[in-house]
């Protein structure tokens, strides 16, 4: 045995143990069973061209070596990224505890009590600095967000303003510029025209509906926002404000000058740069437009015994729910960040962040009055972090660049500086001798910083914020350490068990793919720094998209889309824009079968496409004469189809290459929904399948953890004819030679995240990557067979196997009074998280246990589900008050004096022996959606105000 293999600590199944599932599944061979499960012509004819695997040892001190070549300068470049401290007790408690960053999506409320509150606080602490009255649990990154405001301003317009075609929308010329870049990419398709100018010169017509402000403004200068706002107001022109989260302790919260919507990054609260992310961004807006906020709310209910408990609310806004009748496609958050950005708040409490954004704010004040001395002209009259100088750039980055210090140059005539948490003295002192040597005279050094305010007054904090306990208890290490754990102690994650569910890849997040994520030379550059500064990340990124590219069968991949739904929009963007090079405009129509995942038409939408779904038949399959007649019906204006493979009923369908044929045929392109990639690597791909691009959820396939919610990285690989319009970014060279405007902020997304995939493929190598594959499937047929007899898989290919996941229908359970509901619920008291509940079939579960799961822990996991399945037989419709329709059982309960239960409190919480082992408690009774959303409360708010009159 090579215990040096990454492969044999990253798979599950020990040989032997390979050997007994297959002889369950009566086979020889693992090779038999994907030949019976793969259509063969769709099988790659050859292996895949990576390089040798390498140990975990040789990939640590590979990746040590590449960090050398990353440059962490004294970086001073601003643009929403700046240098940051995180606390060592959230780095080690959170960052890198399996605990928090293995956590799935808070779908199960009952066993995520700790991540929704921790998501709880960074919605309060987000409506307590914006003044706005809710907010949600994160989006992807701040210029997302942005456009996110502009599309709600749009969608929530007057009567009136819609009837009459309002579409116009104001961007202040003070807006960053990653930012306007993907207001352009949003804008379009959708119908909205962009006006971008001065705020002193807009007229406030009635032709506009919104306005988005900069606050404070890309070069530092605080605008008067306060009366722009109170005109845009009286104009009923609803008012967007793009605000750096730490100014706004020494700045007046927007929200109390009658802003809509206030959006911004958390990257300053604690969270390293790393090449542009990942960064929790925030999104707040008005109570009246809580159904048109994206991504997702955390919201305040109680559970069955009436004790407060929380939840995700307004659930029904989620995209497969409303499919394209979606808010966005922008499902995903950025959890663990949020999360690691709420605890820097409660570390650090009211005080200490107005303790920080003074420092900040004072050293910035103490340079400009200096630099002034020295004859420098600094022309911001109101700033917080950032001082505007007009001098030659090029004579003060000749000497920066010498002293190895980053500075902004917006133009030949500009020089900013974004002062930061990290900035001392010294560094200012350092500043000072650049600034002194360029002007050619002698410097000047403080020992001290003046106590000052240059933030012009009708502008400045009055009001109050973060008042509430837990920002004002956990300030010792020793508390916030307990705090942490608490709360780490109330969630299910993959460190305690598995979490089989389908189309989500819940697989090993290997250690020594995350250690580099806490390493200064990669958490500490700027995502606009000089290339020269980022070689490191540069060789890992190019390398990554060359895998990528190998693996999908394609010609070249763009790392930029900060998640799966971002990816399909992405991709969709690409193909749009490959039709209008061609002068195919009118091609808008968008073919999706009736199983995609919901992302998939709400991203259709956003891309100005018009959707038409297509039949699948009763097999789970795309009914293919439904598509011919559709995309020959459509094919003078057919765009694109959008196809999931294996489908998302866990079936290799053996027509894939006539379903795409048929859409090349009508002058269509084909988007391939890369969630289930996991069932393709190393034994199909795209390419071969004849799709013409697809995104790759990193944050599954590729093994980047979810986080709780997120971070997920959902990059796009392209056919030869795409590769021209992969997107750009205004101020990094990135993408092809006709790019798309910007997906995400940064050129590359979520860079440091990146090094987990490029990590996990370096790793397991070609043959690896191959196994694990086929291990998924072998994991989940022999799931299927165990199951068999207590549970009926809905679907299966044409040989009788399944792929990588299986749905189990649990609808037939209705004659005993069972929903899939209870079922899910009745597996946490057996330890385990349920698989994926009601997608994309009602009343059915999705299982997919991956390639990292061990025989033993499937055992356990299907003893559990037999065992509910008997416990399903012994109740009936007539009398609920049985063990599936009380889950989960709480440890109040099982202790508690009195119990009124015509079952035993062993049938409760231990059902089967080894529960006793490894005992979860789940911290509430099951949650109250429908009371949570009648009564809507989404930040840190005492008792009395959500208990029932």
């Amino acid at each position: 045995m090579n215990t040096n293999a990454f492969a044999l600590r990253h798979i599950g199944p020990r040989e032997k143990d390979q050997k007994l599932m297959l002889d369950t599944l009566g086979l020889d061979t693992l090779d038999q069973l994907i030949y019976e499960t793969i259509p063969d012509d769709i099988r790659l004819k050859n292996g895949l061209n990576l390089d040798a695997p390498m140990t975990e040892h040789e990939y640590l001190l590979h990746i040590h070596e590449l960090s050398k070549k990353n440059k962490a300068r004294k970086t001073y470049i601003g643009l929403g990224y700046h240098p940051t401290i995180m606390p060592a007790v959230i780095q080690r408690n959170i960052l890198e505890n399996p605990g928090w960053y293995t956590a799935y999506t808070p779908y199960q409320a009952e066993i995520a009590q700790g991540r929704l509150e921790a998501l709880l606080n960074f919605q309060t602490m987000v409506i307590d600095l914006t003044g706005m009255e809710i907010a949600n649990a994160s989006l992807l990154d701040e210029s997302t967000a942005a456009a996110e405001a502009m599309s709600l301003l749009f969608a929530v317009r007057e009567r009136d303003q819609k009837k009459s075609g309002v579409n116009k929308f104001f961007v202040s010329k003070y807006i960053l510029p990653q930012t306007l870049s993907l207001l352009q990419t949003r804008a379009t398709p959708i119908g909205i025209e962009l006006v971008v100018g001065e705020e002193e010169a807009f007229d406030f017509s009635e032709d506009f509906f919104g306005a988005i402000l900069q606050y404070p403004g890309k070069d530092g200068q605080i605008t008067d926002i306060k009366s722009f706002i109170n005109q845009a107001n009286n104009s009923r022109i609803k008012v967007a404000v793009a605000a750096d989260i730490l100014s706004l302790v020494k700045l007046e919260a927007p929200g109390k000058f009658g802003a809509d919507v206030v959006v911004g990054t958390t990257q300053r609260f604690g969270i390293p740069m790393g090449y542009g992310g990942p960064h929790a961004a925030y999104f707040a807006t008005k109570t009246a437009y809580k159904r048109d906020i994206p991504g997702r709310i955390i919201g305040v209910t109680k559970d069955a015994n009436g004790n407060r408990a929380l939840r995700m609310a307004l659930q029904t806004r989620e995209q497969h729910i409303k499919r394209d009748k979606a808010t966005s496609n922008i499902c995903t958050a950025q959890v663990l960040l949020a999360v690691m950005a709420s605890m820097y708040s409660v570390y650090h409490g009211p005080q200490g962040l107005k303790f920080i954004a003074s420092k900040v704010h004072n050293k910035t004040a103490t340079l400009a009055n200096i630099l002034e001395k020295l004859g420098y002209d600094q022309v911001n009259t109101s700033y917080f972090d950032t001082l505007q100088i007009k001098t030659k750039a090029k004579t003060i980055k000749k000497v920066a660049t010498e002293k190895k210090v980053n500075l902004h140059y917006p133009n030949k005539n500009t020089v900013t500086i974004s002062i930061n948490e990290t900035t001392s003295i010294r560094d200012i002192n350092y500043l000072i001798s650049i600034f002194a040597e360029a002007a050619k005279k002698e410097t000047i050094v403080i020992s001290s910083v003046e106590d000052t305010n240059q933030i012009s007054e009708p502008l400045q904090r009055q009001s109050d914020f973060l008042t509430e306990a837990v920002f004002n208890t956990y300030h010792s290490e020793t508390e916030l350490m307990r705090y942490i754990k608490n709360l780490e102690r109330k969630d299910l994650a993959l460190n305690h068990s598995m979490i089989s569910l389908g189309s989500c890849t819940m697989k090993l997040n290997a250690a020594s793919e995350m250690l580099p994520l806490s390493w200064f030379k990669w958490g500490n550059i700027h995502p606009f720094a000089p290339l020269k500064q980022a070689k490191g990340y540069l060789t890992v990124l190019k390398e990554l998209e060359d895998q990528l590219t190998e693996i999908t069968g394609f010609s070249a991949t763009s790392l930029q889309p900060n998640s799966g739904a971002q990816g399909e929009f992405a991709g969709l963007m690409v193909i749009k824009a490959y039709h209008e090079s061609r002068n195919d405009h009118h091609r808008n129509i968008c073919l999706i079968p009736s199983s995609a995942h919901g992302t998939n038409p709400a991203s259709a939408v956003m891309a100005g496409m018009k959707v038409v779904v297509t039949k699948s038949t009763e097999e789970g399959n795309i009914d293919i004469d439904d598509l011919r007649e559709k995309a020959e019906l459509h094919k003078d204006n057919l765009s694109a189809l959008m196809v999931t493979y294996p489908s998302t009923h866990g079936v290799y369908e053996s027509a894939i290459k006539e379903i795409t044929q048929i859409i090349h045929d009508n002058g269509g392109q084909v988007y391939m929904d890369g969630a289930n990639m996991n069932a393709q690597v190393g034994l199909t791909n795209p390419g071969n399948i004849g799709a013409d691009v697809c995104h790759l959820n990193l944050h599954k396939t590729f093994a980047i953890p979810h986080g709780g919610g997120g971070p997920g990285v959902g990059p796009i690989c392209v056919a030869k004819q795409l590769v021209p319009f992969l997107p750009g970014n205004p101020l990094v060279k990135t993408g092809g030679d006709k790019a798309i405007t910007a997906i995400s902020a940064a050129p590359f997304g979520s860079s440091l995240a990146c090094l987990i995939s490029y990590g996990y493929i370096k790793m397991l190598g070609a043959q690896g990557l191959t196994e694990s594959t086929k291990i998924a499937i072998l994991n989940a047929n022999y799931i299927k067979h165990r199951l068999q007899g207590s549970y009926e898989t809905l679907y299966s290919g044409e040989r009788g196997r399944a792929a990588h996941e299986m749905i189990i229908d649990c609808r037939p359970f209705k004659v005993h009074g069972i929903e899939v509901t209870d079922i899910a619920k009745r597996l946490m008291d057996y330890g385990f998280h349920a698989p994926t509940v009601s997608f994309p079939v009602a009343g059915t579960m999705m299982i997919e246990p991956t390639e990292s799961e061990s025989k033993a822990e499937m055992d356990r996991f299907c003893d559990a589900m037999i065992s509910i399945k008997k416990e399903i037989d012994s109740v009936s419709k007539e009398d609920d008050n049985n063990v599936l329709k009380n889950a989960p059982h709480t440890l109040s309960m099982i202790t508690t004096d009195e119990w009124q239960f015509p079952y035993s409190r062993k049938e409760a919480a231990f059902p089967l022996d080894y529960v006793k082992d490894n005992k979860f408690w789940p911290s509430v009774r099951r949650v109250d959606d429908a009371y949570g959303d009648r009564n809507l409360i989404c930040s840190c708010t005492p008792i009395e105000a959500y208990a029932e009159a």
